[in-house]
């Protein structure tokens, strides 16, 4: 029985983390830094936290700074708070991304759809996987006659900067021309199109961003609505990554 005793109490001590591994833990986690984050991000100070909470701010920006260490409790009542699991404080944290795309790795390509092309494009994010905008560098070519430019539409935003040059840029019923210096935001749900205005070339940087339509707010207790199919995303396929094939 003796032995038995030894051999459990042994294993008790081995599963037991002392007071210097879980604060050197705490500090591997930097739990007071992500805290401190989310505080920030919702633009909270530390006494609406406490009210939130039941903690001090005094405790919470001993928290904040690694001076004292958290308990589950407590960890517990921030993180519902700000609408986050408890493992949200031990997960590791995803690596911040960055991208370099240098100028002789991208690829022009023509406009798609129309014959002759009247601009050409080069993606500026292409190496980027599941990103939320899509940038990139476009040059309109002069127009002979009055050609009639061809519109598109897809969801979300669009942001253009004229780099050089005239553009004629035509956004539902609104038309203006554009000029070196001139930037424009708008919604692509709406179809639009661009026209080299000069004798010149126009190069531009565009940026397209991803947002599905909002949904609308029910009325309280309103009866669901009929199902119905959801409007399709932006026309991006997986054979078109590393070409920089876009919306454009």
């Amino acid at each position: 029985m003796g032995e038995r005793a030894e051999v459990r109490i042994e294993e008790m001590q081995q599963t037991q983390a002392d007071p210097e591994t879980a604060e050197r833990f705490i500090a591997e986690k930097r739990i007071g830094e992500r805290i401190r984050r989310l505080r920030l991000k919702k633009s909270m100070g530390l006494v609406e936290l406490g009210k939130h909470t039941g903690l001090s701010a005094s405790f919470l920006s001993q928290l904040e700074t690694g001076r004292v260490v958290p308990t589950l409790r407590n960890l517990a009542r921030i993180a519902m708070v700000f609408s986050k699991d408890l493992s949200y404080f031990f997960e590791n944290e995803p690596t911040a991304m960055f991208r370099v795309h240098r100028q002789k790795d991208r690829v022009r390509l023509p406009q798609t759809g129309a014959d002759p092309p009247t601009y050409t494009f080069e993606s500026l994010g292409f190496m980027v996987p599941d990103r939320h905008m899509d940038p990139y560098f476009a040059e309109f070519l002069p127009v002979e006659g009055h050609a009639e430019p061809k519109a598109h539409m897809h969801q979300g935003f669009e942001f253009l900067y004229v780099l050089n040059g005239e553009l004629a840029l035509r956004h539902g019923e609104n038309q203006c021309t554009l000029e070196t210096g001139d930037a424009v935001y708008f919604d692509a749900g709406t179809p639009h199109s661009y026209q080299c205005a000069g004798r010149k070339p126009a190069g531009a940087i565009i940026v397209t961003m991803h947002q599905a339509p909002l949904a609308q707010p029910l009325p309280f207790r309103a009866p669901a609505p009929a199902p119905r199919p959801m409007p399709g995303g932006l026309p991006r396929t997986n054979g078109g990554e590393e070409r920089g094939e876009g919306v454009l």
